[in-house]
């Protein structure tokens, strides 16, 4: 059996992170998560979470989130955490120490649908 570099001892993490990557044509009114560079903002992410030592945290890009137009999507399991990220390195370390490391939900950077849904 191959050695797991990370030293897991089975498959899965504590908590997996999914960034949206999507993009979308310049004039598609939505917007895309990539056009407000989501993938700086995943790498930014994923060098913070490797340099706590948090091993057990998976973060990653995804494909389409569907909720670009709300700014940069993220989605934080098991949870099922849904944040709007604005890439700032407050909202990324408040992220990372509050939630990844203590699994306290960032209640300020919860993205909030309730105008799309016509509530």
């Amino acid at each position: 059996m191959v050695k797991d570099p990370k030293g897991r001892d089975k498959p899965g993490y504590d908590r997996h992170v999914f960034i949206c990557g999507h993009k979308r044509d310049s004039g598609s009114p939505r917007g895309s998560c990539s056009a407000k560079n989501s993938l700086e903002v995943m790498r930014t992410l994923k060098l913070m979470t490797k340099n706590a030592g948090l091993n057990k945290v998976r973060v990653q890009k995804s494909g389409c989130l569907d909720f670009c137009e709300n700014g940069i999507s993220c989605v934080i399991y098991p949870e099922a955490s849904w944040y709007t990220l604005d890439g700032s390195q407050e909202q990324l370390t408040r992220i990372l120490e509050m939630h990844l490391e203590n699994g306290i939900i960032v209640e300020d950077a919860l993205m909030d649908i309730s105008a799309d849904s016509g509530d």
